[in-house]
């Protein structure tokens, strides 16, 4: 929380004295995190006030989500548990930063999301900052590709939709259900996070999948994943359950999991297929 509190400190500019330097001993090998989770911090603010509105006796509107766009190079430093710890601080600073901009206006959104992706334009050091309102929008900012759409239950986000009636009947407005989102997949091949999906089902197919074989996660570009390479089930009580269907092993956290059986797999581990990587995000 000190770490936390001397970066809150230096985005306010309270003060112009370097605080990681003051910092203890016990914290200057955090330095660089520290240094790159405040310039992100910063530019994130910057995109918050930027779009940040209140319209006349309503609560004050803010972006969703912000997905902080890294370059190739940069991705690759911020991977695993590190990545996931500055993607969790900047949620903290960013959620109090929020609330204090709002001042006494309450705040429209209930929960901030932060997520670090990959823009292979930028050069290392680089980041761009993209504030998402749509809430709907699985947590990120990924066109899921037409065919994945269609085998998981992707559906875009629904508008009304305005039918003409008969003479005299006037126009009638038809609002489309939403399919429920169960989890997201992150999908990583190589060490580099490809795509989130959602799932609505509670059970799909995965593999490379074929002409005559759809799969509902197709993962392409590698020969050594079979046509349906696995299922993943995930049953009333919200736990998860892969089976092992391909002729090339698949691991979950370095296991191997036998072909023709089944384990139960949780949300912090990891689903191996060749050189793809899965896992589980739990809505």
């Amino acid at each position: 929380m000190g770490v936390l509190n001397s970066i809150r400190k230096w985005i306010d500019g309270e003060s112009a004295e370097d605080l990681i330097e003051a910092a203890d001993e016990q914290s200057r090998p955090r330095r660089v995190w520290e240094e790159f989770l405040v310039k992100i911090a910063r530019e994130v603010e910057r995109v918050m006030q930027q779009e940040m509105f209140t319209p006349p006796g309503g609560p004050t509107y803010i972006p969703r989500e912000y997905v902080v766009y890294l370059s190739s190079e940069d991705d690759k430093e911020w991977q695993g548990d590190k990545r996931r710890g500055l993607e969790q601080g900047l949620f903290n600073v960013l959620s109090d930063r929020a609330r204090e901009l709002s001042g006494s206006t309450q705040l429209a959104a209930k929960s901030l999301a932060v997520e670090l992706r990959v823009d292979g334009t930028l050069n290392k050091g680089e980041f761009r900052v993209q504030g998402v309102w749509d809430e709907t929008g699985n947590q990120t900012t990924v066109t899921p590709r037409p065919e994945l759409a269609k085998t998981i239950g992707i559906t875009p986000a629904p508008t009304d939709s305005v039918i003409e009636g008969t003479e005299g009947e006037g126009e009638q407005t038809v609002v489309r259900s939403r399919p429920t989102v169960l989890y997201q997949i992150e999908i990583w091949r190589n060490g580099v996070r490809e795509t989130v999906v959602p799932v609505t089902r509670a059970e799909i197919t995965i593999g490379r999948g074929s002409r005559s074989i759809t799969v509902d996660l197709p993962l392409k570009g590698d020969p050594e994943v079979s046509r349906v390479h696995a299922t993943l089930t995930r049953n009333s009580d919200g736990r998860y359950w892969v089976f092992s269907k391909g002729r090339n092993p698949t691991f979950v956290d370095g296991q191997e999991v036998p072909r023709g059986e089944s384990v139960e797999v949780r949300a912090d581990q990891k689903i191996s297929f060749c050189t793809f990587v899965l896992r589980i995000q739990p809505q």
